[in-house]
């Protein structure tokens, strides 16, 4: 997860300054906010732990980082239905971040999001990569930080 202070800074070349970006589930849960992390240690084929998909029902904001491998893990994306779903139903906020990736590819399924959806095509019934597709698509229409846009915690 991104740290979204003043001290985050993306470096000359337009890539984030890694030095600042394991901090914000500190800073947050150091506000007293209430925040659950998912495994990165999910291997391929395990069920996502109900208590993941309750943990993001009972949330008022979601904060999905977008970066290039996002579209690889059916995990990300399932649990991103959850979070539009929430926010349909309950008016959870959703704070999008993309990292590395440009909006554009995500919304739009190009770039290194356009060879993980033909994976996914050959691996899912095609009613679930449509709903992924169209998640996606949907959070490419909200407000969002471009981390390779902002300049030492301002937007260029």
């Amino acid at each position: 997860m991104a740290e979204l202070t003043e001290s985050s800074s993306v470096s000359s070349s337009g890539s984030p300054d890694f030095n600042n970006f394991i901090s914000l589930y500190k800073a947050l849960k150091n506000s007293g906010i209430n925040v659950f992390m998912d495994s990165e240690k999910l291997w391929t084929g395990e069920v996502i732990d109900p208590s993941l998909l309750r943990a993001i029902e009972g949330s008022k904001i979601s904060l999905p980082v977008f970066s290039k491998d996002y579209a690889s893990s059916k995990w990300r994306l399932v649990e991103l239905l959850e979070i539009l779903h929430c926010h349909r139903s309950n008016g959870q906020m959703i704070l999008l971040i993309f990292l590395d990736v440009d909006p554009s590819h995500v919304q739009n399924k190009t770039g290194s999001f356009q060879g993980e959806f033909q994976n996914h095509e050959m691996n899912f019934e095609s009613h679930i990569v449509k709903s992924w597709r169209e998640a996606l698509r949907e959070v490419g229409n909200l407000k969002r930080w471009v981390l390779k846009e902002i300049v030492n915690g301002v937007p260029t």
